[in-house]
């Protein structure tokens, strides 16, 4: 079994740290959660950078992700950014494929 994980790390005013997830939550999280393959989504928070926050997503296949079309993303980024403004920078986008294997 392998699973994708969508990795996004974002520099963020501390002070505005919650309202930044809280929105992600109530826009991002939500709108992705609707498409077939999203899994969870993760909010870390680096306890040495409060100014840092990554998101980890995992979808069941790289094809189920990749397959949200761009007029999708575009307009659920547009509804964030309305909702929050320019606060926030991307500062780190990756994937990764997580492969289990079972113990001998």
């Amino acid at each position: 079994m392998s699973v994708v994980i969508e990795l996004l790390k974002f520099h963020i005013d501390p002070n505005l740290r919650e309202s930044f997830i809280q929105q992600d939550a109530e826009i991002w999280t939500a709108a992705l959660a609707k498409y077939p393959g999203f899994l969870s989504k993760e909010v870390w928070i680096n306890s040495h950078k409060p100014s840092e926050v990554t998101f980890i997503i995992r979808w069941e296949t790289q094809e189920q992700w990749k397959a949200i079309s761009e007029a999708d993303l575009v307009a659920i980024d547009s509804k964030f950014n309305q909702a929050l403004g320019d606060i926030y920078q991307l500062i780190e986008s990756a994937e990764y494929q997580v492969r289990k294997y079972p113990h001998t």
